[in-house]
């Protein structure tokens, strides 16, 4: 067990120096919510100010992961349950998962475990009927969450949708996602933070998803679907902090794209 302690991006990158910089990227069809898979190097473009980079190489992230399962509880946060219960189920045996319930603060409810019932029994002890603070618990969760974790991070947000008043800012829940290497994937029932949402998941590798839609009638399957297709880039140069760059993908489709990285 582990213990918790349109097709563009704009992104901000850490200020490692090095000859290559890696990128988790993921690719999303927003038409049908779909990952999109088999792309090349040759597929992606990578510029900055100083001009476009070459991306070396492009194959699908393999591995092991680190799910954590931030759990939205307040008085809107009861539906947010059997999707959570769905989630469980898609876990497979190298994944390991922990369970974290929102309002005020950050609650961890159970540590990781690759254990599909301590997960469920997790979840359904969970109380609802508070104040949301969305962005305070995922600072909180991000900040010592996967302090032990070695392999990817991921963080699957079911929230209905709606942020109370939260005394962290959406740009330092950013900034603490990529320097800790963490992607976050918001599941939401309701529009009212979808601004929001999509950018926390673009600008940390990850992807959002809308319970409403009737392309996501099988959200769980979907979310780790989409979860385990991203891509690991391999980009030529140095990458330094602050410099701002863009992702492109050459297809014709309306895409989601959202980047990570990793060094």
């Amino acid at each position: 067990m582990r213990t918790l302690g349109a097709a563009l991006l704009l992104l901000v990158l850490p200020g490692w120096l090095q000859s290559a910089t890696r990128l988790l990227v993921t690719v999303v069809d927003q038409r049908s919510g779909k990952p999109v898979a088999g792309l090349k190097a040759e597929d992606f473009t990578v510029r900055e100010d100083s001009g476009e980079r070459r991306v070396e190489a492009a194959e699908p992230y393999a591995g092991p992961m680190d799910v954590m399962l931030l759990l939205d509880t307040s008085l809107l946060g009861a539906p947010v349950q059997s999707v959570a219960e769905s989630l469980i189920g898609q876990l497979r045996p190298q994944e390991e998962m922990a369970v974290v319930a929102y309002h005020s603060a950050a609650d961890l409810i159970q540590d990781f475990t690759a254990s599909r019932e301590l997960l469920l029994r997790a979840v359904s002890s969970v109380k609802f009927g508070n104040p949301p603070r969305m962005l305070d618990a995922l600072y909180a969760a991000l900040n010592g969450g996967f302090r032990a974790s070695t392999v990817r991070r991921v963080i699957l947000l079911v929230t209905a949708g709606v942020e109370g008043p939260s005394r962290i800012s959406e740009r330092e829940v950013v900034r603490l996602a990529r320097r800790n290497g963490v992607s976050i994937y918001p599941i939401y029932a309701m529009g009212r933070e979808r601004s929001m949402l999509e950018r926390l998941a673009r600008e940390t590798g990850g992807a959002s998803f809308n319970l409403s839609q009737k392309s996501q009638s099988a959200p769980a399957a979907l979310v780790f679907e989409v979860v385990r297709s991203a891509y690991l880039l391999t980009v030529s140069g140095n990458l330094a902090l602050g410099e701002r760059f863009q992702v492109q993908v050459k297809r014709p489709e309306r895409l989601f794209i959202s980047g990570l990285p990793l060094d």
